[in-house]
């Protein structure tokens, strides 16, 4: 019997999607370190061109040359301030387990200075000695917590490595090839090359204002905080300096999660001019930061609603890690153009 004309290419799509999903299966574990290289070579793709017309058009020149700029710039600093973060990890970790931190007097120093503190504890249902005991049971929790984190990295050390290496590595082969692979994607895709092209340079702007502006200002933010904090003579100046700029990622509540309770810690002490100043550098410094840098380099290129970055943000990070302040905002981007695509072709509109 003859063959129907659409067995053909029904077995060949099945084909292809399992040869794909199977494809992906087994690359499933460097995934991420693909997109890290996909995202660094369109970052500094700029720089690449620059430099491969300063070197009269040799490419593997100017990529390796690019990759040796990206690792001195962005890969030299942060693997020093993880190590550092490390560090300062374990040893509040160590003085908070012999006692040396005895968080639980923070309720003593309250209930010295508040003599209604029993009074208003007892409203919500606590009292002093509860919550000495919350406080004390949620800090062994959360060092317990960061020493296991510290355990896994480094059990988890080469895996890591090889994670880090292939990055590198791949980086390379984007900066050089990466737009010829782009063209070729988009020939093969059969979606249109327009509609693809869209569905790329939504990524593109997304992806690039959230590396180098929602980034760029975290890490403003954090080493103000930080070296302020060092200045005040506040413990563990570094520790808190990286937490402000992972917390600087949100798009509410920010850096101010960590330096406006320690101003206010300052203060219950008495240290009002220590206070003050902290209020002052985070208020004008570290919020005027965040007012003037933001539009200048994340611009409006995302074109979301604020509360679907934050969504879009802290879902990112819940499912993808630390990665995720990058994904979930461009998931969320691809997501909203998919649908306004949708509703342009297909959509119900009185005509």
């Amino acid at each position: 019997m003859p063959t129907r004309p659409y067995i053909r290419p029904i077995a060949f799509w099945l084909m292809l999607i399992g040869i794909t999903a199977s494809f992906i299966g087994m690359i499933k574990p460097f995934l991420l370190a693909l997109f890290w290289a996909a995202l660094l070579a369109l970052t500094f793709y700029r720089p690449y061109r620059i430099l491969r017309w300063r070197m009269r058009g040799r490419e593997n020149l100017a990529a390796a040359v690019c990759s040796l700029l990206i690792i001195l710039i962005v890969v030299v600093p942060v693997v020093f301030i993880l190590l550092a973060l490390v560090n300062e990890s374990v040893s509040v970790y160590e003085q908070i387990q012999s006692g040396e931190w005895d968080l639980a007097k923070v309720v003593d120093f309250l209930e010295a200075r508040s003599p209604r503190l029993e009074e208003a504890l007892s409203m919500v249902g606590l009292s002093p000695d509860k919550l000495r005991g919350n406080v004390s049971d949620f800090a062994v929790k959360a060092t317990g917590l960061v020493a296991d984190r510290v355990f896994n990295y480094t059990q988890n050390a080469i895996a890591f490595t090889a994670q880090f290496f292939l990055m590198l590595y791949v980086l390379f082969f984007f900066l050089r090839d990466g737009w010829k692979m782009l063209n070729a994607t988009i020939n093969v895709v059969p979606l249109g090359n327009k509609w693809e092209r869209t569905l790329i340079d939504r990524f593109a702007s997304v992806a690039r204002a959230t590396l180098k502006g929602t980034l760029i200002v975290a890490i403003v933010q954090g080493s103000i905080g930080g070296i302020m904090f060092a200045i005040l003579g506040i413990e563990g100046a570094l520790f808190w300096g990286v937490m402000m700029t992972l917390l600087s990622l949100l798009p509410i509540g920010g850096s101010a999660l960590v330096w406006a309770p320690a101003a206010a810690i300052l203060a219950w002490q008495g240290l009002w001019g220590k206070a003050i100043a902290l209020v002052a550098v985070g208020a004008l410094g570290i919020g005027l930061i965040d007012n003037i840098l933001r539009p200048i380099l994340v611009g409006r290129d995302t074109k979301m609603p604020d509360f679907l970055v934050l969504l879009a943000t802290l879902g990112g990070i819940a499912w993808f890690g630390l990665s995720g302040f990058v994904l979930g905002p461009v998931i969320a981007a691809l997501f909203l153009t998919f649908w306004q695509t949708a509703g342009k072709e297909y959509g119900g509109a009185d005509e």
